[in-house]
């Protein structure tokens, strides 16, 4: 499994599933689901492909402040799911923001998908919620 940059060629892609992945949240909590909030964040956040044996399995899209590198977003194909590669992208992560000379990994996940038990595994923790979120962060040491 590797990160490779994202180009504007494969925007589609992860917009594409993008949306699938969180469609259902964005029902089950009545909220509106705009391609143009997706198109606009492609242009200023970094944007990266997960791929396996070059092939693209998943899209991982990040931001960062002076504390903290943010995943925006992070989906793989339902048939990459359960493989160990979301493991491998939050390690990967983990030690890019090290890199960076940054002590937190910081993301936001739907109170209701299940994705929160890698996070919680993988060393997040809860550090915040509202009425649909949670706000986790790892904190990272050098």
């Amino acid at each position: 499994m590797n990160l490779i940059p994202a180009t504007d060629q494969q925007q589609t892609f992860a917009r594409d599933l993008t949306r699938r992945a969180m469609l259902p949240y964005y029902q089950t909590y009545d909220l509106l689901w705009l391609e143009e909030a997706f198109d606009q964040a492609w242009g200023w956040r970094e944007q990266w492909l997960v791929v396996d044996d070059a092939r693209p399995i998943g899209f991982c899209s990040l931001s960062q402040d002076s504390r903290a590198l943010y995943i925006r977003e992070l989906h793989l194909l339902p048939e990459a799911r359960n493989q160990g590669f979301g493991s491998q992208v939050l390690e990967q992560l983990a030690q890019w923001a090290v890199r960076r000379h940054l002590p937190l990994l910081r993301l936001t996940v739907f109170k209701s998908n299940p994705a929160q038990t890698l996070y919680l595994r993988q060393g997040f923790a809860i550090v915040g919620e509202d009425e649909c979120f949670l706000r986790m962060e790892r904190t990272l040491r050098p």
